[in-house]
């Protein structure tokens, strides 16, 4: 869906240096979208000479573009994928960049149209973005078309056009001189001939029989043989290979199609205390970087219990039923007048505290396998040394100054799980004054609201290896910094 805004920041940046640099580049494809790539709601694919790479490379890097890999199915050689962050708008601007003219279909990109310099040496500004002729464009656009769709193997299941394609086939049929065509494939694509080429573009004509369009397809095919990546044969059996490689990641393993940063993964946590907006940040966040990038959410101050952690609770509420012992809960375990050793009953709650622990460190283990894999984590709450009241130890702070034998070996148990647990990549603290917190945090107890916002508010975070952000400022406000605080840490 296209949105009305003119071009992003960022990408006038790229462009502006681009053409400064004289660097040998255009948007290759899909220029009856310009503004939608200039806007940054279609990526920018940029053709670009193997001779400026480094150059193109440094103005990527400068700008703060960030390479990243795509799926294992859809990796190709000749191409490259960079994010860059947006700030003014607050948004992802993906760049594929292109250094060979790799075509096919989507699954295999088997063939490549060794014309690179010609099409660049044909591109002239338009707007903010090189672009190449009209004709050149054409021309490969009719043969990505007819590998994509006219082959036999792919005829029943992706024979027909989409309609964007049907749109850029017109938008460039109408404004391309067929002489110079002719003049280009006869030039430079001498194996394919004037002759097929035409046959090509009528074979993807409206009420076009696909016999027709499969006869000059295979035909194609044959003629680009000394350009194909891999024999027919094998091209054939890895599309319906990766195929199914890509519906078990989805269905099976419900893994995403998204790139990964190729710098490798991060695990960024939100502390705060009630009322600062955490969770209205992590969702927001998530939003923001899993529409392009693989991105995980897990809440560390409500981790998902083990089955022995539900039979520890299983067994505390029957006690309390039949009186063993009073009722207690995490909450009132955080309040300065629980601390007292000698407290009635606090030894199995202990016991669910520890357990509590084991599950926080199970899914922090988790996280950092997505993390090592090259996902980005986020975290809802995350245990810090600093905070005593929210998602650290508890029963260390039950048992101080006294205890029984049985309560340290508790103590030793759950503290072993803490200290197993290093600090993220990013850490953002979400400082509120407190008497703020309780007026926004009205579901739950003031009195609990203020002591543990009090805790936080009052830490001097100076050297702590954490980012702060005052979360008195409007949402948007809090988001826009903590975006820029992630892409500076990635």
């Amino acid at each position: 869906m296209a949105h009305d805004h003119g071009p992003r920041k960022l990408v006038l940046q790229l462009c502006r240096a681009l053409n400064a640099e004289r660097i040998a580049y255009c948007h290759w494809k899909s220029n009856n979208a310009l503004a939608r790539s200039a806007s940054g709601d279609n990526d920018l694919d940029l053709l670009v000479s193997r001779r400026d790479i480094p150059r193109f490379l440094a103005i990527l890097s400068g700008l703060g573009f960030k390479e990243a890999m795509a799926e294992a199915e859809k990796r190709m050689i000749g191409v490259a994928d960079f994010y860059g962050f947006d700030a003014d708008s607050g948004t992802l601007i993906h760049v594929h960049a292109h250094y060979q003219l790799v075509l096919g279909h989507d699954l295999t990109k088997n063939y490549r149209l060794p014309i690179e310099e010609a099409y660049l040496a044909s591109s002239a500004l338009d707007g903010i973005f090189k672009v190449p002729a009209p004709e050149y464009e054409f021309v490969v656009l009719v043969v990505r078309l007819m590998l994509k769709h006219a082959t036999w193997d792919v005829a029943l299941r992706e024979g027909r056009l989409k309609p964007s394609e049907k749109q850029e086939l017109a938008y460039l049929g109408a404004r391309i001189d067929w002489v110079r065509v002719d003049h280009l494939v006869s030039t430079h694509l001498p194996s394919i001939g004037v002759r097929l080429f035409r046959e090509c573009w009528k074979g993807l004509q409206p009420g076009a029989s696909i016999w027709r369009r499969l006869k000059a397809g295979g035909r194609l095919q044959s003629r680009l043989r000394a350009h194909a990546r891999r024999s027919a044969l094998r091209d054939v059996c890895l599309k319906p290979l990766r195929r199914w490689s890509l519906k078990c990641k989805r269905r099976v393993f419900r893994l995403p199609a998204r790139h990964r940063l190729s710098s490798g993964g991060a695990m960024i946590a939100i502390v705060g205390g009630d009322g600062a907006g955490k969770t209205t940040l992590v969702t927001s966040l998530h939003e923001w970087l899993s529409h392009d990038l693989d991105t995980k959410v897990v809440h560390m101050g409500k981790p998902r219990e083990s089955l022995f952690t539900a039979l520890v609770r299983a067994t505390l509420r029957v006690g309390h039923l039949v009186g063993l012992y009073p009722h207690h809960n995490s909450s009132s375990l955080y309040l300065p007048e629980s601390k007292s050793p000698n407290y009635p009953g606090k030894t199995p709650w202990m016991l669910r505290e520890a357990c509590k622990a084991r599950d926080r460190y199970r899914t922090y283990r988790k996280a950092r396998r997505f993390v090592n894999n090259g996902c980005i984590v986020i975290c809802d709450r995350y245990p810090l040394r600093q905070i005593r009241l929210m998602d650290g130890p508890v029963v260390e702070q039950l048992t101080s100054g006294g205890g029984t034998r049985f309560s340290g070996a508790i103590m030793e148990f759950e503290r072993r799980y803490y200290q197993a647990m290093t600090l993220p990549e990013l850490v953002i603290v979400l400082r509120l004054d407190p008497e703020e917190a309780v007026r926004r945090k009205t579901d739950e107890d003031s009195t609990q609201v203020r002591v543990r916002s009090t805790e936080i508010w009052n830490i001097d975070w100076a050297g702590c290896g954490v980012e702060v952000i005052e979360a008195q400022q409007s949402p948007g406000a809090v988001l826009a910094a903590a975006k820029s605080l992630i892409w500076s840490t990635m």
